[in-house]
């Protein structure tokens, strides 16, 4: 017998509480087979002429409905098929709202998609007022838009601008801002969400929320024109038309103001079953499938160890950001050692200013702030060091610096205590060469800024053991991050892409093509910022650094235009820390436009004449991505394509709608990846000839992921 996912329980006061619990799973979401489930209980609620009102609640520890199943889509066949999925949907939600009866929904932890879409059709709405609560309709980030009335219902509930940025962004509301919108009508503790949804449930029905004037305007026929002009043009600004579902989610919401619900539910349900078909969702699932996918990964077949404390080697930039991810994303105390004062005052009010960003954005509570800020602490010496599960060194770059700090940490703390290198690019294997317990030695690579890059790479050399991989991992997610393992070779996996995309940019630099032409290329390709553009926010002193390093390690296909990078450095420009690079920043008032800097070209000795159009500039830095990546995964420096996709969009950006360099090169094919680099080769010379693994895969018509793209080969 199945165990249905809705239960009706009818109370003595004769309120009909419907309980949402998917059995033998962690969140809820929204399957297909629960519509029989769910149209029995309806049935059942419409025949009991006694009920006074109904309230959706959940069972679950921490959400009331995170979305749809999303297996549901990949399983159509067809944009009929699709089509007909939201059709279903919308017709149950249409059941929901035309109860005779107050339907409530009692929101506590993640509402979204789907689940807010059955909230939006309940009368009234009330939630906790609970962290975990969060409202939103995140579609769009799979290349979707919401197919169950969610276009249609929160416009008209919330004003139409205020539903645009939440449906167009996927931006998710705290139950706070879901009050001031209107999108709920009361925020409770959560010990008392029941009781209050149910009272809720005993009054009259409400009348339609009055919007705002300002939201009223917009919904007239004047106001609507400008609004939707205006929304066109900034979505074609930010996604320069590589999302095909944001264009559509602006057609439908405003089928649906001007021509009424019914046409705008048609629409609605069209354009779901057409988005579900297109490459871009494809990619943005195998994304989304691929990012749950490693959030499960143990990183190793040994069991973790337990983590309690964790230390950090120096207080700068990227120590300070580890510190706070640690403490207020893990809930680890952290103790931080430097060699004075000032490194730890200054990794203290980095995390203090964190907090207290979140505290004025009411995210949390000011309580909550100060016992964050209670588990990170400081000192000068090893005090405090002696019990830490695992030590993690952010000092520089240097290779005796950090055996040295090897040393210290085996003198200093416990014997299972891990020591954790964030490297970017020397050997973790050289960095454990004179430790006693190699074992314990591994790489943990951040990047900048931590708080809010997703990525880390956990680098264990030959000589690691199996549980200090599984317990940096362990560690990694507690921090909030998606791990991917990697192994120890020059560059890792992120860098060593990135340094030939980002060369090849300063090649086409030294041959005249203006900045803002490569930029503006590889911004258009789907990067969220262009190559010259990221050298500059990354630093160039320290974003050449691993170009030597590469180049001794690979040869002569990392070399970048050394004369152009010597006299750029020697010019003592570092990009934005210090308003110089190969763009000016502004130091004084507002934040205002970057401009690139005219005086590079005469700098580097060349004059800027755009020769290639923004296609040729994407192809040439691209392809040698491609190229490299296709190296690392036939090297095993990734264990598998589905690590190489994930640490390409998480770790550089690589246009999410593309799905990564493996699912990309999957598109292409490889012998049509193989025909472009050939090309390039004949052009431009030998570091674009096909790497072995490329020619091998397109002789064999082989592909990086299988067919089904549920798991990787490796």
């Amino acid at each position: 017998m199945t165990v249905s996912a809705f239960t009706l329980n009818v109370r003595p006061d004769n309120v009909a509480v419907v309980t949402i619990d998917v059995p033998n799973e962690k969140m809820n979401t929204l399957k297909a087979e629960f519509g029989a489930q769910v149209r029995t209980i309806l049935k059942a609620i419409r025949d009991n002429r006694a009920l006074r009102g109904v309230v959706f609640i959940s069972a679950k520890a921490d959400n009331f409905i995170a979305g749809a199943d999303i297996n549901m889509i990949g399983r159509c066949q067809s944009a009929k098929e699709a089509e007909e999925l939201a059709l279903q949907g919308q017709k149950i939600m249409a059941e929901i709202h035309a109860l005779p009866i107050p339907v409530v929904a009692a929101i506590h932890g993640a509402c979204l998609g789907g689940g807010l879409e059955l909230a939006l059709a309940c009368h009234r709405r009330v939630c906790s007022d609970d962290g975990k609560t969060i409202l939103g309709l995140p579609e769009v980030q799979l290349g979707l838009l919401p197919g169950s009335g969610g276009t249609q219902r929160l416009p008209r509930l919330v004003g139409v601008s205020t539903a645009l940025e939440m449906i167009l962004t996927g931006k998710q509301l705290r139950a706070r801002q879901a009050l001031k919108v209107g999108l709920v009508d009361d925020v409770v503790p959560h010990d008392i969400l029941l009781e209050t949804a149910v009272e809720l449930a005993q009054q009259e029905r409400p009348l339609s929320r009055r919007l705002p004037v300002r939201e009223r305007i917009l919904a007239g026929p004047l106001g609507r024109t400008l609004l939707f002009k205006m929304a066109a043009k900034r979505t074609e600004q930010k996604t320069h038309g590589n999302y095909p579902a944001a264009p559509r989610i602006l057609s439908v919401i405003e089928t649906g103001l001007a021509q009424g619900r019914s046409s705008g539910y048609e629409a609605e349900a069209r354009a779901f079953g057409q988005l579900a078909m297109t490459p871009q969702s494809q990619a943005l699932r195998n994304i989304f499938f691929a990012s749950t996918d490693i959030k499960k990964d143990p990183g190793s077949t040994v069991a973790a160890a337990p983590l309690h404390t964790v230390g950090i080697l120096g207080g700068g930039l990227m120590g300070g950001g580890i510190a706070y991810v640690t403490a207020s994303k893990g809930g680890l105390p952290v103790r931080i050692k430097d060699i004075n004062a000032k490194g730890i005052n200054h990794a203290l009010k980095y995390s203090w200013q964190e907090l207290d960003k979140k505290v004025r954005r009411r995210f949390i509570k000011p309580g909550e702030r100060d016992s964050q800020m209670a588990k990170i602490s400081g000192s000068l010496d090893y005090r405090g060091f002696a019990h830490r599960d695992v030590v993690i060194e952010a000092v520089f770059e240097d290779l005796s610096l950090k055996q040295k700090m090897v040393s210290e940490v085996e003198a200093h703390c416990a014997p299972h205590t891990i020591f954790a290198s964030n490297t970017s690019s020397l050997p973790i294997a050289d960095i454990a060469e004179n430790a006693a317990r190699p074992g314990k030695v591994i790489g943990l690579h951040f990047f900048s800024p931590v708080e809010k890059m997703p990525l880390v790479e956990v680098i264990p050399h030959a000589g690691t053991d199996e549980q200090t991989i599984a317990t940096t991992v362990k560690l990694a997610k507690k921090q909030g991050k998606t791990p991917i393992v990697v192994a120890d070779k020059a560059g890792f996996y992120v860098n060593r892409i990135l340094a030939p995309y980002i060369s090849e940019a300063m090649r086409m630099l030294s041959e005249g093509e203006p900045i803002e032409a490569i930029d503006r290329a590889l911004v258009k390709f789907g990067f969220p910022v262009g190559p010259i553009q990221l050298l500059d926010e990354v630093g160039i002193d320290t974003g050449t650094k691993i170009i030597p390093v590469l180049e001794a390690a690979y040869g002569e296909r990392f070399s970048a235009p050394a004369t152009l990078v010597s006299a750029i450095l020697n010019d003592d420009r570092k990009g934005r820390k210090n308003g110089r690079g190969f763009y000016l920043y502004p130091t004084k008032g507002r934040k205002s436009k970057k401009q690139p800097d005219p005086s590079i070209y005469r700098l580097i000795g060349v004059s800027a004449k755009g020769q290639s159009s923004g296609q040729q500039i994407a192809e040439r830095c691209v392809l040698l991505m491609l190229n490299e990546a296709a190296r690392c995964f036939d090297e095993q420096v990734i264990r598998s394509a589905r690590d190489g996709d994930i640490g390409a969009v998480f770790g550089i950006g690589f246009p999410p709608f593309l799905g990564g360099p493996f699912h990309y090169m999957d598109t292409l094919g490889a012998a049509s990846v193989v025909a472009s680099l050939q090309q390039m080769e004949a052009r431009y010379g030998a570091r674009f000839a096909p790497c072995e693994a490329l020619l091998r895969m397109a002789q064999e018509g082989k592909r990086f992921w299988p067919t089904a793209e549920s798991e990787p080969v490796n």
